[in-house]
């Protein structure tokens, strides 16, 4: 049963919803001017009425923390799409790969032409990140 909204407000009804309003500013619901105006608002509320009334505009939980449905696909998945990029996360780890190959294959060959050609320190950096990537692509290759 919901409380009778003008039932006197207890200090600790004020506080528990000046930490949900620090909370909505956190998460950025509200900025921080708003949360001085509704933490003002809420110390001189004298009812459980008038606290509703400040937050009627805000969830009451966390959305992130919803259990997310099931048609939605696991995070865990390379070959998941971004919503609306139209780029799996997969092609962007092998992109990324790539870019970041590439500008160490480029320093040691820069370093190598200029000051001789030294010890291909790059496949540390690369490699592992390749060979996990191979991986990952030949597993989800063989379930789907």
């Amino acid at each position: 049963m919901a409380p009778n909204p003008d039932m006197r407000a207890s200090d600790a009804d004020r506080d528990r919803v000046a930490a949900s309003l620090r909370e909505h500013c956190a998460l950025g619901r509200i900025t921080v001017d708003e949360l001085h105006e509704r933490l003002d608002d809420v110390y001189s509320a004298r009812t459980i009425g008038r606290l509703d009334e400040i937050t009627a505009d805000l969830p009451e939980e966390d959305l992130y923390e919803l259990p997310v449905p099931a048609a939605q696909p696991k995070s865990t998945d390379l070959s998941v799409h971004r919503a609306g990029t139209g780029v799996s996360v997969e092609r962007a780890a092998w992109a990324g790969l790539a870019a970041v190959g590439g500008l160490n294959f480029a320093i040691w060959l820069i370093i190598g032409v200029t000051a001789g050609f030294v010890y291909p320190w790059w496949i540390w950096v690369v490699g592992p990140w390749a060979a996990v990537l191979v991986l990952r692509t030949i597993m989800d290759s063989r379930r789907g």
